[in-house]
């Protein structure tokens, strides 16, 4: 074995008279035990649902890696939140605690860890709020199929696409289309009428008919003008692939439990007067699948949260309504099953796009449709808060 060499050597020593000199500092930079923090909750520009009118709950979840201890607060909060509180760490690194905070923002969340009471490792989230959160599903005047794109002028309006939490600029994530949607005026003006954030969660497909949205498997004698979400079984019947409607629970699902305050429902259009007859839902039956999809949705989140319906099935100026499809909206409001929400088949040529001649909104149709939302939503919300 050769001999070593003087270079090889004098290399040795250093490395030795480094390690005895500077040891925990060479030991913090080795990447098996840099401390970090990942965030997974809250995100920044997430809403939480508030469960009273002065407080809301803000789930502070991750994991992290060679700290003893971690600590969250809330800047802005003006109250306890806002100094230092212990978060509980478990044994694999993982953090799950839950904090009370007024409602309002936007709060920056700062989360930091530490060890032998020094910090060494911090993250932070700018802005979360604790406010109103909507999901909001239907055809395409749920989604982003206006005439214009519209983008909220508060600054405190954010929408989720079932990962991401952003501001509420159309086209609105997780929606159909890339137009523009009825929700950045909403939102402002909720803001401006509540003072907190606002949450929306646009789950709306284009065209769509309410067979559709059924939960796979459930079965209906004639199929939607469009079948891209159905198909025949070997009797002749027709069913749901049930896609949509996963894909609204995975939404409800992920704002967790309580963690909206109401779904905001627009379809009709897709059922009412088809060009071919057999693919207009009789009225009978579109409440008794509407009515099946609510009922649904709250058994598999195990929560009775409210809907609220409206009034859909205008097209163009020569039909401009379904009484048929009406009556059945306004039944499943009438008999308890959901509250009533704007008629957005009163807003006809002014309001439209095409210079009157569409289905969908033009940029003040846009406006107002918000402004019948807003009617309902108001006075219901008051009496929810005890306003």
């Amino acid at each position: 074995m050769p001999m070593p060499t003087k270079r090889t050597m004098l290399g040795l020593l250093c490395i030795w008279m480094l390690l005895a000199l500077f040891p925990e500092q060479l030991a913090a930079q080795s990447p098996a035990t840099t401390a970090s923090i990942r965030l997974d909750s809250p995100l920044d520009w997430q809403v939480f649902q508030r469960h009273t009118k002065a407080f809301g709950r803000v789930e502070v979840r991750g994991g992290s890696q060679a700290v003893e201890h971690l600590e969250v607060r809330f800047e802005g909060t003006g109250d306890s939140a806002a100094d230092w509180q212990r978060v509980p760490l478990a044994a694999d690194g993982t953090f799950s605690s839950t904090i009370e905070l007024p409602a309002g923002g936007w709060y920056r969340c700062q989360v930091r860890g530490l060890a032998g009471g020094n910090v060494l490792t911090e993250t932070d989230v700018a802005k979360v709020g604790v406010g109103e959160v909507f999901v909001v599903a239907g055809q395409s005047n749920s989604a982003n199929h206006g005439e214009q794109q519209l983008q909220p002028a508060s600054g405190k309006v954010a929408a989720f696409d079932g990962v991401r939490w952003q501001a509420a600029n159309d086209p609105q994530p997780g929606a159909s289309g890339g137009g523009g949607s009825f929700l950045p005026p909403l939102g402002d003006a909720l803001v401006e009428r509540f003072g907190v954030p606002i949450g929306f969660v646009a789950c709306g497909i284009g065209a769509t008919s309410v067979r559709e949205w059924l939960p796979a498997g459930t079965t209906f004698p004639d199929p939607p003008t469009l079948t891209g979400r159905v198909r025949q079984l070997p009797d002749g019947h027709w069913e749901s692939d049930g896609v949509a409607y996963v894909m609204l629970l995975e939404r409800m699902k992920s704002l967790g439990p309580g963690g909206f305050r109401a779904v905001l429902w627009h379809q009709g259009e897709s059922d009412a007067n088809q060009q071919d007859p057999s693919r207009t839902l009789p009225g009978k039956r579109y409440r008794e699948y509407l009515t099946a999809i609510i009922a649904a949705s709250r058994r598999d989140i195990g929560k009775d949260i409210p809907w609220f319906v409206a009034q859909a099935s205008y097209h163009v100026p020569d039909d401009e309504a379904s009484p048929d499809i009406r009556a059945a909206q306004a039944a499943i409001c009438s008999d308890g099953t959901a509250l009533a929400g704007p008629d957005s088949d009163s807003l006809k040529r002014e309001w439209r796009e095409a210079d009157g001649q569409g289905v969908h909104f033009s940029g003040p149709g846009l406006k107002e449709h918000a402004r019948l939302w807003l009617e309902k939503l108001t006075f219901w919300l008051d009496e929810q808060l005890g306003r």
